[in-house]
């Protein structure tokens, strides 16, 4: 009987999906993006991370652009060259012109992360790069050029820069910054570590001391660094990813922290200071009651409850995590009793978010995958470098099917992903993709046939709040059903999607209404009657 039922639903899958499918566009779009590691046989650490990829609207025309963060060859290395992040300016029809050179964003640095958001509310959106070195702030100053401000205004923290978010955590008005760093290294600390005990391989980063994330509060002109005095120093954290969200509703933004191969952090925000309470979220640790090698992470209401979940991407062998709000401050992982479980055992997942590509109005998951170690397959024979993504479907009461297969070849074709992020490019509403790659090209990914269902999406503006509404939900309700979603900055692994938000409503042609819970605590009611589906709403926070 249970084998009938899965074939029926899987046969119903397939016919949803069906409708859907993800072309590779990259070179008919203009995109020739191919990331730099730096590989040159010494085996150095920081050349299995990859980099992140951000859509965002930086000339404000109403048009999703691209930028790929870049890493950089090591100066001693023979044929060392500079190499910056590439910015493409969406031309409005889902193609694009890189316009890096002249930019400002045009600086070598080996980048990894990438978070955006208006910081200073001038209007137009800023861009902030973690890396390997100082990490730089890139101030927007209109007509498409920007300005590196990062050490003038005290954020060019000097580490192992990864993941970082923009977010108002002392609920002030203006965004401030949270900063993840991974290990501890340098070219002169590196270590020596052998796969098979004689030839150099990768290092994990067990072999290297952790390293504390950054927390900056906004002043105005200036940031502070008040790690410590909120709460947030640990020293002892390898932060890969991390998701801004409110666990506990109760209106103050916590942080998830995905660690690599030492305990997740849960840190709750109590009125602008923090608690760690990873432990006893149940978040911490796998099943096993061990830490295990996170990467990218996301936090999204999935299941129609009102309470964000989490999505985290892990280690080969140990499957991704999907960790249910249960409400009272307590996760439950439901990966292991679910296909999205077995299906991620053997990959090893970097970006990982939700988003619903089939505008059906359940989030779905996609996991961008890719080893660290290039002859992983020599000693495991069921793992390989280049691996697959995961695309997975919401089919309701909390249950998720695989569907990778399903919406085209193209996007199942093995790479070595890292940074992941979605965007519509072309304005159709349906949700497309970008995957950055470690040492290779990027690919750009559109989604045709995701608007068959209807669809609706707001851009929200603060005024009281921070300009960007980061933290602020929105709640829609449509034939009878309520979904929230929330503005978020940067997520999964070092990427950043568009911080417009798109409701996918199914079959509904009718808006009965909608809610914005700004971050200020105002509450705005929209009525059904003045949202058409089908397009972008502005609103301005009253």
């Amino acid at each position: 009987m249970r084998y009938l039922l899965f074939v029926a639903l899987s046969l119903i899958a397939a016919v949803a999906t069906g409708q859907v499918r993800f072309e590779d566009i990259t070179e008919e779009a203009g995109i020739d993006f191919a990331h730099t590691n730096g590989a040159s046989g010494e085996k150095y650490l920081p050349e299995t991370m990859g980099a992140g990829a951000a859509f965002f609207d930086f000339d404000d025309d109403g048009d999703q652009d691209l930028l790929f963060i870049n890493g950089a060859t090591w100066p001693d290395a023979e044929g060392a060259r500079d190499t910056t992040a590439v910015l493409y300016r969406n031309r409005g029809d889902g193609t694009f012109d890189d316009v890096t050179p002249g930019s400002g964003l045009d600086e070598s640095m080996y980048g990894l992360g990438v978070a955006i958001a208006d910081y200073d509310n001038d209007g137009d959106r800023d861009v902030y790069i973690t890396a390997l070195g100082p990490n730089a702030l890139f101030r927007n100053d209109g007509q498409g050029t920007f300005t590196e401000i990062g050490e003038s205004v005290g954020v060019a923290h000097d580490g192992f820069g990864s993941s970082a978010t923009w977010l108002d955590f002392d609920n002030d008005g203006d965004l401030d910054l949270f900063v993840l760093n991974y290990i501890q290294w340098s070219i002169e600390d590196d270590l020596f570590c052998a796969l098979d005990g004689k030839n150099k391989s990768y290092c994990t980063p067990e072999s290297y001391n952790g390293a504390s994330p950054v927390l900056y509060r906004n002043d105005g002109t200036k940031f502070t660094d008040v790690t410590a005095e909120v709460g947030l120093d640990n020293p002892g954290g390898k932060g890969l990813g991390v998701a801004a969200f409110d666990y506990d509703l109760d209106g103050w933004l916590d942080l998830a922290v995905a660690n690599d191969t030492q305990p997740n952090n849960l840190f709750r925000n109590d009125n602008g200071s923090f608690e760690d309470m990873g432990v006893l979220a149940g978040i911490a640790f796998g099943e096993n009651g061990a830490a295990r090698g996170a990467m990218g992470i996301d936090a999204s209401d999935y299941d129609g409850s009102g309470r964000q979940s989490l999505v985290i991407g892990n280690f080969a062998n140990e499957m991704v995590s999907l960790y249910h709000n249960e409400g009272r401050g307590f996760f439950i992982d439901q990966a292991p009793v679910s296909e999205l479980g077995r299906n991620s055992l053997l990959t090893l997942t970097f970006g990982a978010f939700f988003f619903d590509y089939d505008l059906d109005g359940r989030l779905d998951i996609f996991l961008a995958n890719g080893h660290v170690e290039n002859e992983i397959g020599s000693v495991q024979q069921r793992v390989s470098y280049e691996q697959s993504p995961h695309l997975f479907r919401n089919v309701g009461d909390g249950r998720f099917e695989e569907t990778t297969t399903l919406v085209g070849d193209a996007l199942a074709r093995p790479v070595v992903a890292r940074g992941a992020a979605y965007g519509d490019i072309d304005g159709d509403g349906d949700l497309d993709l970008a995957i950055s790659t470690s040492g290779g090209a990027a690919r750009l990914f559109r989604n045709d046939g995701g608007n068959r269902n209807r669809w609706i999406g707001f851009r929200l503006r603060g005024t009281t709040s921070n300009p960007d509404a980061i933290g602020a939900r929105i709640l829609v309700t449509s034939a009878g059903r309520t979904e929230m979603r929330v503005v978020k900055s940067a997520i999964g692994y070092c990427s950043q999607n568009q911080l417009d938000v798109i409701f996918g409503l199914g079959a509904a042609t009718i808006i009965d209404r909608a809610e914005i819970v700004w971050p200020s605590g105002e509450t705005q009611r929209l009525s059904g009657a003045s949202l058409s589906p089908g397009a972008i709403h502005p609103v301005a926070e009253p």
